[in-house]
């Protein structure tokens, strides 16, 4: 084949990013050597939910591309997620300061550039770090994603399905990790062998294993990410009052020693969005952007089950108007089924210095349609802030394949000032409902008998051998007796840990509990049989996949106990 001139691969690229619609600019296009500033690749903003990826090696500006394309989202009306692993991405809040270089920069590409601050909310997991507090029910996180934390193997994970649906199905609430462990040890104890068998797939030897990897994440610290009030990811949605979409940064501040939540609790906020958002087909925008950086920490070392429900997700919540950028080093980071469906790309440099790193090297090429670049040179010697972009045009089809030097962020690109983040934080309007934690009456309580007695005149009187007046769970199913839980883990923590254990000695009185709102009534399952209960357990275990099956056997239960691909339910879906 005939090599072309610079001329033509210049109009080749003109070409092929000449776009009808609003889109995202990205830079000016680099030709055989020389920039074209009158060759810009741009990416369609209604192609954002088609998702993409941004790779490249440590330093050659992955971040900086983040921050530009969260400034022109947020412009455009979308709201934009971004985890925050470095503080980097809070300098979205302040104004850039303009510079000599800078201004040269911006002119080489055609970029009319101006200071600017953009709306920002400052969120943190479980208020480690100065943003507002957000947190999960662990119901609501569920089974599958609680797995890989715990990191079970595919039969750990499939018993501690069953508990969530034991849970489930006798109304034990699972708020916090304190109430997991309640259910577990009931089911080991001798008062709960019974229900233990019932349960059949579930040995206690399993259970206990369980257990113990439960109460090692309490004695790491990492109960304080679970529990109310639990996090609306509706929030993400938001735009401020000018128009412009709201940029959420999620703070990490000492999560890079915790990777496994850090990326599981990120699946978690996009799982139950792909929940709870209704069907949209495709928009002239989308109503979020999802950055997901450190993307193969998702990946790494998961089951078939979760690498199936990432896929299922990223395939469907596309038609719910949410677009997701997974941030990672190279393709080959990202399994074939998920990167297949990545349709903008944004590769930077790629380095090449170990036999590891030339098959990543080639591996990537490979990914990218036919240039008129040598992707092997390109990739290797690419500056900072240069990246290889190929995108989806608004016909569908991939658009050429353009080496180019991105834009410059309007905002600063570095930490914004401490005191500029606490007074973001702190004129937040999410402060007043998520900045405090409350520990209502839930599974613990009901399994120990250590909550509140009802009042009132309408209170039931105590049942006959339960501590406390603790009245049956739901179901119809009597309730379990009381036993010390806190005994059992401070004994499992110090054997785990081989020290004193630092959960406190148990006191006579209950602590005070911040009032828990009148909860609907929960549905009673109708009687069903044999086919009643296997559809429960089914659709408890596996998700959203049996909801047809539950339907058909026509039971309540198989209908009220179904959860989400990753196994979520959280507590508004289940209020409704």
């Amino acid at each position: 084949m005939a090599t072309k001139t610079t001329a033509e691969k210049l109009a080749t690229i003109q070409q092929g990013y000449t776009l009808e619609g609003a889109t995202i600019e990205l830079g000016a296009a680099i030709i055989d050597g020389e920039l074209h500033k009158d060759a810009p690749v741009r990416l369609p903003l209604a192609m954002m939910n088609r998702h993409g990826l941004v790779a490249g090696a440590t330093g050659t500006g992955k971040t900086v591309t983040l921050h530009m394309m969260a400034e022109q989202l947020s412009s455009a009306g979308v709201p934009v997620f971004l985890a925050d692993i470095k503080g980097d991405l809070s300098g979205l809040a302040t104004a850039a300061v303009g510079s000599d270089k800078l201004t040269a920069r911006t002119q080489s590409i055609g970029q009319p550039w101006a200071g600017k601050a953009f709306p920002v909310e400052f969120l943190a997991l479980g208020g480690d770090g100065n943003g507002v507090p957000v947190r999960a029910t662990v119901t609501s996180f569920g089974p599958v994603l609680l797995a890989r934390i715990m990191e079970l193997n595919d039969t750990q994970e499939s018993s501690l399905q069953l508990v969530f649906y034991f849970a489930d199905k006798n109304g034990l609430e699972l708020i916090d990790l304190k109430d997991l462990r309640a259910v577990i040890q009931f089911l080991t104890s001798d008062e709960g062998k019974d229900k233990l068998e019932e349960l059949g797939g579930l040995s206690k030897a399993t259970a206990g294993v369980i257990l113990r990897e439960l109460v090692n994440l309490e004695a790491q610290g990492l109960e304080k990410f679970f529990g109310e009030p639990e996090f609306n990811t509706a929030e993400l949605l938001r735009t401020a009052p000018d128009g412009r979409g709201v940029v959420t940064c999620l703070e990490l501040p000492t999560l890079q020693t915790k990777p496994m939540l850090f990326s599981t609790f990120l699946m978690w906020l996009l799982a139950d969005l792909f929940e709870d958002l209704p069907e949209a087909g495709d928009l002239d925008k989308p109503k979020l952007v999802f950055f997901l950086d450190e993307a193969h920490l998702l990946f790494n070392g998961a089951s078939k089950a979760f690498l199936d429900a990432i896929t299922t997700t990223v395939r469907l919540i596309r038609s719910k108007g949410v677009g997701i950028f997974f941030v990672t080093q190279t393709p080959k980071d990202v399994p074939a089924d998920v990167l297949g469906q990545l349709a903008n790309r944004v590769q930077h440099a790629l380095r090449a210095f170990t036999p590891e790193d030339a098959k990543a090297l080639k591996a990537t090429v490979s990914t990218f349609p036919v240039s008129d670049y040598d992707l092997e040179e390109i990739l290797t010697s690419a500056g900072i802030g240069e990246a290889v972009i190929t995108v989806m045009n608004e016909k569908g089809a991939p658009t050429p394949v353009a080496l180019t030097r991105l834009r410059a962020p309007e905002s600063v690109m570095g930490p914004a000032e401490d005191a500029l983040v606490r007074s973001t934080v702190a004129g937040s309007a999410l402060l007043g409902k998520y900045g405090t934690a409350v520990d209502n009456p839930s599974a613990y309580e009901k399994l120990t008998g250590k909550g509140a007695a009802p009042t009132g005149p309408a209170a039931p009187e105590p049942s006959a051998g339960m501590p406390g007046g603790q009245s049956a769970p739901a179901g119809g199913q009597s309730a379990p007796a009381a036993y010390d839980v806190d005994a059992e883990a401070r004994r499992i923590e110090e054997e785990i840990l081989g020290r004193p254990s630092s959960r406190p000695a148990p006191t006579p009185a209950p602590a005070t509990r911040a009032p828990r709102p009148p909860a609907e009534p929960q549905p009673q399952p109708e009687p069903g049989g044999m086919m009643g209960d296997l559809g429960g357990v089914l659709g408890g275990a596996l998700g959203g996949g049996l909801k047809s099956m539950a339907r058909s056997m026509g039971t309540q239960l198989g209908r009220e106990l179904l959860r989400g691909v990753f196994g979520t339910s959280s507590t508004r879906r289940r209020r409704r």
